[in-house]
Parts: C-alpha cells; structure tokens; sequence
C-alpha cells in the first residue's frame, strides 16, 4: 500500500459557505510583487528623448522677419500657411518639432504670435520655418 493510497481517489473538497475563487483572482496571488512602484514609469520617462532646439542664425531670423512681415500685410486673405515651430517639454531639456497646417486669420504683435483661422496660436519666437503659397507673390 503506498503512502497516499487510501485518498488519492477522494473528490476534490468543495466550500459549503464559501464560493470557488476564479481563475483571475487565484492568478493574482502569484503574481510577481512591484517593491518599487512608480519605477517603471520613471525608466520610461529618462528613455523618451527630446530634440534639442536649434539655434538660430542671423540670416533664417532674417528671411522668416521678412516672410512674417509679408504675411502681415496680406493677412486680410488668410492665405493657406505652413508652419514648422518647436515645442518645449515640460519635464526635461528639449522639446520637439511640429509642422501644422492651416489658414491664417491674423499676426498678433502684441502677443507676438500668428493666429490661425481655428484659432491656434504659435508664437513668433517658437517658429522655425513659414511656408505659403502667398510667398509666391511676394518682392525680394
């Protein structure tokens, strides 16, 4: 007679007062326990890069002052605009770049800033490059 031969046949042993555990529940007692919460979403953060602002030389803040005051006098026919500017990370050094597309309802100098039609607003001092069709038209 072996060890376990007189209850190896027996029915697996059922609650009367308590219910069966599901499969998730029993799962999640043995799954790996976090020591560390929060880790893993700061690991995350450090690995997202960000691109560096370029710096600007006199001869692009010249060309874009110039396309800037061009679209300024032409603004009355919200001209379709094309415009690259950098946006600052709020968490860590750098930022990226983005291109949006749209009409141009007005320049802002008082805020310093080109607002479009559907009401985004990017400042002067954010815009990399300025594209449109009206610069077409536009004397050297």
């Amino acid at each position: 007679m072996s060890k376990y031969e007189d209850i190896i046949d027996l029915p697996h042993h059922t609650s009367a007062t308590r219910q069966r555990m599901s499969i998730s529940d029993r799962a999640a007692q043995f799954a790996p326990f976090a020591a560390l919460t929060g880790y893993d979403g700061v690991i995350a953060e450090t690995a997202r890069l960000t691109d560096a602002e370029d710096a600007e030389n006199d001869e692009s803040v010249a060309i874009l002052d110039k396309k800037l005051r061009f679209l300024k006098d032409v603004a009355d026919s919200h001209p379709y605009v094309e415009i690259t500017y950098f946006i600052p990370d709020g968490r860590k050094s750098g930022g990226r770049y983005e291109t949006i597309y749209g009409y141009l309802k007005m320049l802002d100098e008082i805020e310093r800033s080109v607002i479009l039609m559907d009401k985004r607003q990017i400042l002067f001092e954010r815009i990399r490059s300025l594209d449109s069709t009206a610069f077409n038209d536009m004397i050297n």
